[in-house]
């Protein structure tokens, strides 16, 4: 009996805490000011929150069948949204889109002094 308690006190945490970053990834998309700012609310608190609900996924319906499809699903999330997140952001920077207010792109020529 304790073991079924303990495994929804795991799922509703996994749940709250994925829906949590969710919901301030999805904030973060909304009200930030720039393209980088909302690649990184979006790439970093979702890929938590998307993570988190994979896990109760796999919390739930044990190691086989779908809950290892969750396991590879938080694997392939890992490596997939930081490259995403890489590509976005040198897409924009090459075609010329600004940051918000007084910050720059690192000079490499400063950097080797």
């Amino acid at each position: 009996m304790t073991m079924h308690v303990l495994r929804v006190a795991v799922l509703a945490a996994l749940l709250a805490i994925g829906s949590f970053f969710l919901l301030v990834g999805t904030v973060g998309l909304l009200r930030l000011p720039d393209v980088y700012n909302r690649m990184h609310a979006t790439s970093k608190a979702t890929t938590l929150g998307a993570a988190s609900l994979f896990l109760a996924g796999a919390v739930y319906f044990g190691p086989e069948g779908p809950g290892l499809v969750s396991l590879v699903g938080i694997v392939f999330l890992f490596l997939t949204a930081p490259t995403g997140a890489h590509v976005i952001s040198r897409a924009a920077h090459k075609m010329g889109v600004p940051f918000y207010g007084d910050a720059d792109w690192p000079d490499p020529e400063r950097e080797e002094q």
